[in-house]
């Protein structure tokens, strides 16, 4: 039986002064294009700003989800019965996970603006992952829906 909700879902964002800088990247623009007048620079304002939201925003759009039997981070679909134990990483931990203790060959959902994270051993023996690092703004919120997701569907 799956559950009708969902039990965990996060949309890792851009912060928000990543929004001014894109606006501060389309007044650069607009001021590279003075010289030509009016018209260019206002294109380059909007186009500048424009650009830059949209790499932002591509950039902030990933999201970590608990879905049925399922944890779904960014790209990577992995059957909860093939995770280990969940630790929570504080942001001094998560820095050291996200650089000298860090596997070559663990997926990393990571977004550096975002201190704590989750780090998930898989336990698939035909899976050559070691683990996940996911960051996340609430990891014992995640880390106890995964925990959920697998007793329901063990």
């Amino acid at each position: 039986m799956q559950p009708s909700a969902t039990p965990y879902e996060e949309r890792l964002t851009a912060p928000r002064s990543w929004w001014l800088i894109s606006f501060l990247v389309g007044v650069s623009f607009a001021l590279i294009l003075l010289p030509f007048g009016t018209l260019p620079l206002l294109g380059g304002l909007v186009g500048g700003t424009a650009a830059a939201a949209v790499v932002a925003s591509a950039y902030g759009s990933p999201r970590i989800r608990v879905v049925g039997d399922s944890l779904i981070a960014g790209e990577a679909k992995i059957p909860v019965s093939a995770l280990g134990t969940a630790e929570v990483l504080d942001a001094e931990e998560a820095r050291a996970w996200r650089t000298y203790k860090a596997d070559t060959r663990a997926f990393l959902l990571l977004r550096a603006y975002i201190p704590g994270a989750l780090r998930v051993e898989v336990t698939d023996p035909e899976d050559p992952t070691p683990y996940l690092y996911l960051s996340t703004r609430e990891p014992e919120r995640l880390a106890a829906a995964i925990e959920a997701a697998r007793k329901t569907h063990a």
